[in-house]
């Protein structure tokens, strides 16, 4: 074969190749749409109307999950050092975030104000086997709500506290109540009367703090709080 012909063939060859490989790329191509067309669409949560206060305005969304209530005291320490912090650090306002609160399991019982916790306050100490940091008795007073210091002593300290279950909801801040434990709560007050059991719920609700809500369960507005894209920080 002369060296022309040998060039021809060489050629021919390249050209076979090249269109054996455009064709299988091409089938290839064919078969990945094919594919992408029998895949399922992107799973997605379906938002129902009882959680819609989640969706609260804000540039960031964060949630603070307390299951106890050593957790529910750290819970407001924390939640409030993220107000602060993102003042300092990036000149965000509160209204620049959202934020929840989830008092769940043993933090439940820092959802009431101060009017049930007279009245039930030495219960919930056993309960809880929690005292009154100040008076290291039965709290009668819920200790993570408002801040019992006097006039006198804040401006000495020069500022108000900012760590508490009340300033917290006026920066913002929403609460979402396990209406399990409250159910559970009301009935281990009661003991075995179920029509006191009916009555002590209803207290429990309507002694709520400010921007509480009454949950299925806090472990649901857990998820819930997920599905609508809150970062999650568990306090304990």
């Amino acid at each position: 074969m002369s060296k022309n012909q040998n060039s021809i063939a060489r050629r021919a060859f390249v050209t076979g190749a090249g269109a054996a490989t455009a064709a299988l790329a091409a089938a290839a191509g064919r078969a990945r749409a094919g594919e992408a067309d029998s895949l399922p669409a992107r799973w997605q949560p379906t938002f129902e109307n009882l959680d819609a206060w989640m969706d609260l305005p804000g540039r960031h969304r964060f949630v603070f999950d307390c299951a106890s209530a050593t957790g529910a005291g750290d819970g407001v320490d924390f939640a409030d050092t993220y107000y602060r912090a993102n003042q300092s650090g990036y000149h965000l306002a509160p209204t620049d975030l959202a934020v929840i609160l989830i008092l769940r399991h043993y933090a439940t019982v820092f959802a009431y104000d101060d009017r049930i916790w007279a009245k039930y306050g030495a219960e919930f100490s056993k309960m809880l086997k929690f005292t009154d940091p100040k008076t290291k008795a039965a709290p009668v007073r819920n200790v993570y709500l408002n801040d019992e210091e006097s006039d006198a002593e804040k401006k000495d300290k020069e500022k108000e506290n900012t760590a508490t279950l009340a300033a917290l909801a006026q920066k913002g801040v929403h609460f979402a109540v396990c209406g399990l434990a409250t159910q559970g709560i009301a009935d281990h007050l009661a003991g075995k009367d179920k029509a006191r059991a009916a009555d002590i719920h209803a207290e429990l609700i309507a002694a709520m703090i400010p921007n509480g809500h009454l949950t299925a369960a806090g472990i649901v507005a857990l998820n819930r709080t997920q599905e609508h894209g809150y970062a999650i920080a568990h306090m304990g």
